[in-house]
């Protein structure tokens, strides 16, 4: 803030100098002033503008994040039950094979 001060000063300095009258160097000055505190983005606001870009890049990936885990998900979904169903089968066809052997081993006996 200090550099922006003897800035403005210069500045009134330099109108002065070339003839301008004061209450206008003062005007100019003022305005200048206006501007800078309003207008102008200091080296804070740069860095808060960052943080919260940052904090929306953040966002973004855990948005895209969750996007990719609700795909694994519903893929792991199928994939259980495409093992539960696979199991079922066999289990089932080594009932039917043991069946198969009760009644062979009754037939002998």
């Amino acid at each position: 803030m200090r550099h922006s001060v003897d800035f403005l000063y210069s500045l009134y300095d330099a109108l002065i100098s070339i003839d301008v009258p004061s209450d206008k160097a003062r005007a100019v000055v003022d305005a200048m002033e206006r501007d800078m505190a309003t207008t102008l983005a200091t080296k804070q606001d740069l860095q808060l503008l960052a943080t919260r870009e940052d904090l929306l890049l953040v966002k973004q990936d855990l948005r895209l994040l969750g996007q990719r885990l609700d795909g694994v998900r519903v893929e792991l979904s199928k994939d259980i039950e495409a093992m539960r169903l696979k199991m079922t089968v066999q289990l089932g066809a080594m009932m039917v094979v043991a069946m198969g052997l009760l009644f062979a081993a009754l037939r002998a006996v």
